[in-house]
């Protein structure tokens, strides 16, 4: 994301905060990766002009009462598994909009509901600035790059490539002519469900725009899948055009 926003601009600020207001009370904000000695020498090698490391304090000075909610996107998928996550999303990423006060700012692909969020409050609150999403950087072997990727024993980091291997079915089975979408998610959800150590939490076909879940194939759709290999849970997703 770096790369792609030095490409386009003439100065180029990463910020690095993890959001209490985005975890719920049994997640693993403590415990959360925070290796800002490493993160700090990725980005100069990458290039950046501007790390920005604002404390909680900072950001959130007590009392603070306020919250921004989309309403519907934020309540499915990972909004239903985690309520309340994107309302802290939303609140934090304006508030670094705000603070930082890009041009244009850059997020991944990977987490794809949170992408959308962003556009459409972009979109619907009239900011001043340009979204563009970087596809999902993966390992040799297919695996999703996250920051929750160091929590995986061995034997787990084997098991968590079935949420790539879902995705990639259901890509060969929509581009194969297969037109009843609830099979394709049930052999999606067996193939997660039957590898060892995998515990499906969704796996679905949505609409990439509303994040719908589609009743039938359209040119374009996402199958996104989330599971717990272990105790790390992980999410995923594949944008998948057909040719009609």
């Amino acid at each position: 994301m770096i790369e792609a926003a030095r490409k386009e601009s003439d100065f180029t600020v990463v910020t690095i905060f993890v959001n209490p207001t985005q975890f719920g009370p049994n997640e693993d904000f403590r415990k959360y990766p925070r290796p800002i000695e490493r993160d700090l020498e990725m980005c100069a090698g990458a290039g950046a002009d501007l790390v920005f490391t604002p404390e909680p304090e900072e950001v959130y000075p007590n009392p603070f009462f306020t919250k921004v909610h989309l309403k519907g996107i934020s309540e499915v998928l990972e909004g239903a598994s985690r309520p309340g996550h994107f309302d802290g999303v939303a609140t934090i990423v304006l508030k670094l909009f705000n603070m930082v006060q890009p041009d244009a700012a850059f997020f991944g692909q990977k987490d794809f509901q949170q992408q959308l969020l962003i556009r459409r409050m972009v979109k619907e609150l009239d900011l001043p600035l340009e979204i563009r999403v970087c596809p999902t950087v993966r390992e040799p072997d297919g695996l999703a790059l996250s920051s929750r990727n160091v929590y995986l024993s061995p034997e787990e980091r084997v098991s968590s490539l079935a949420l790539n291997r879902a995705l990639r079915h259901a890509e060969t089975r929509l581009r194969g002519g297969e037109m009843k979408l609830g099979k394709i998610r049930r052999e999606m959800e067996e193939m997660l469900s039957g590898t060892a150590n995998v515990k499906p939490d969704y796996a679905t076909i949505v609409d990439p725009e509303t994040i719908a879940e589609l009743e039938r194939p359209q040119k374009l759709q996402v199958a996104v899948v989330a599971a717990r290999v272990g105790n790390t849970r992980l999410i995923d997703n594949l944008p998948i055009e057909l040719p009609h």
